[in-house]
């Protein structure tokens, strides 16, 4: 799977603040371990009892920690003066993505792209732009999948006038780290996204939002959400309550589990996304405080994904009109896992989340949030969530294995094919790949279904009372 280091965009802006710099992430990838525990994983190290970390204690009264937010030290072990992203090996030292997996993923994104550019009425420039784009692998494949017969023939046959999509194309890789030698010339670099309403095409980040830093907030044993702080070596404490934006966000967008009052054998419940009080359910009656409201589990965790919010939502307005695109392993609100899902990765392997630049760190995004606050955005349309098995499938890419009989006939095509036929296994295996989520964010004149049909809009939660909270799609 991917993932990536993070650059920021205009210092003023709003991506920028909400990220504590680190609006862009680069790289591109989750690890093959990552990859297979699903989008909606616990993240494989929880608390006790749900994957080994145990929950943070309260710190004794008047004790100096030393320690920061989740956020800060996240930002700075990833993208610091020797941070993670910052290695000579890079991520793919680390852990590969989808974009490593096979080449059979870039050529979806060119038939995306192609069909992006068809509904656009074939602009005389396209762009591309790639967030979290790390060593230009992306779009390196997309450039070369572009100029083979097939997919060149794909862009000229997509309508009139369609010219030539190579020669209209405008790749721009989105990056912090330098641009790396050897780079197709064509591919222009930089390090933050650019300006409001610029582009017109397509935008792209794979596995970017997962390493955008967020902060960490767990529930203490009085029921009270509080700052998750960290030291270099990962060892945490709770700090102070968390403050009411970031309370407002997990009002929104988190539900807690609700701490029972259990019977013998009886779990708590982690809830579906529904906050109803089952009264009628023996051994599960809730607690109360103040016979009032129930209680939130203690031990619970969250990660709050505002930053994350506001670093789209500023991503898809850099598009005067095309298709955003972001794909990460995500989970919804009707999902939320309950002890979070912070983890990290070093060579190859999932590992204990130390913030001291030796490792990855990086948890699963808050999609429909993300596509709440890009609805939002200037002339956004109605977003649209699916899973990259069937984004993938959309595109054409099946992954059926070669007839049998071609074994005798074409024994090195056989070979290929059946090889090819492995690569779409991967990339769209339900129980790895497959399982993340491509959110479709349409912008201008260009509606998702028109371009992966069979979509489905994506359901958002009711605002709450007040009509503060994020809008329904229509």
């Amino acid at each position: 799977m991917t993932r990536g280091p993070g650059t920021a965009g205009d210092g003023a802006d709003e991506a920028s603040r909400a990220s504590g710099g680190s609006g862009v992430s680069a790289a591109g990838g989750v690890s093959e371990a990552k990859g297979a525990e699903g989008a909606h994983g616990d993240g494989g190290i929880g608390p006790a009892g749900a994957g080994g970390r145990a929950p943070a204690s309260p710190p004794p009264p008047g004790a100096p920690s030393g320690r920061t937010g989740w956020r800060a030290a996240t930002e700075r072990a990833l993208y610091g003066p020797g941070g993670f992203y910052h290695r000579p090996e890079g991520p793919a030292g680390h852990f590969r993505t989808s974009v490593h997996a096979s080449p059979l993923y870039a050529r979806a994104v060119a038939t995306l792209l192609t069909r992006v550019d068809a509904a656009l009425g074939h602009p005389a420039e396209l762009a591309l732009l790639d967030i979290g784009a790390g060593r230009g692998e992306l779009l390196t494949g997309v450039l070369d999948a572009l100029t083979t017969s097939g997919q060149r023939d794909a862009g000229e046959r997509s309508g009139a006038g369609a010219g030539d999509l190579v020669a209209r194309l405008r790749p721009c890789a989105v990056e912090r780290a330098r641009r790396p030698a050897g780079l197709d010339p064509r591919v222009a670099w930089r390090d933050d996204l650019p300006a409001p309403g610029s582009l017109t095409g397509l935008l792209i980040a794979n596995e970017w939002l997962d390493n955008v830093p967020v902060d960490v907030v767990e529930v203490d044993p009085d029921g009270v959400p509080r700052q998750v702080r960290v030291a270099p070596d990962g060892t945490e404490e709770l700090g102070d309550p968390v403050p009411p934006a970031d309370a407002a966000w997990l009002a929104d967008w988190w539900p807690w589990p609700r701490a029972t009052e259990a019977g013998p054998g009886t779990e708590p419940d982690h809830g579906s996304g529904d906050q109803s009080v089952r009264d009628d359910e023996p051994g599960t009656a809730p607690v109360r405080d103040d016979d009032r409201e129930p209680r939130a589990e203690p031990g619970a965790r969250a990660e709050v994904g505002a930053p994350r919010d506001a670093a789209w939502a500023r991503a898809v307005r850099s598009l005067h009109a095309g298709l955003a695109v972001a794909v990460d392993y995500a989970h919804t609100r009707a999902s939320r896992p309950p002890y979070g899902t912070l983890t990290g990765f070093r060579d190859g392997r999932e590992v204990r989340p130390v913030p001291d630049g030796s490792c990855d760190l990086t948890s699963h995004v808050a999609l429909d949030a993300c596509a709440a606050a890009g609805a939002r955005a200037a002339r956004a349309g109605t977003p649209v969530l699916r899973t990259q098995r069937d984004a993938l499938r959309a595109l054409g890419l099946a992954g059926r294995r070669p007839p049998l009989a071609r074994a005798s006939t074409d024994p090195a095509g056989y070979l290929r094919a059946l090889s090819l036929a492995g690569e779409a296994a991967e990339l769209t295996d339900p129980a790895g790949l497959g399982d993340f989520r491509w959110l479709c964010q349409p912008v201008g004149p260009v509606a998702v279904a028109d371009i992966l049909p069979l979509s489905l809009p994506l359901p958002l939660p009711d605002p709450p009372r007040d009509g503060s909270g994020p809008p329904r799609a229509s």
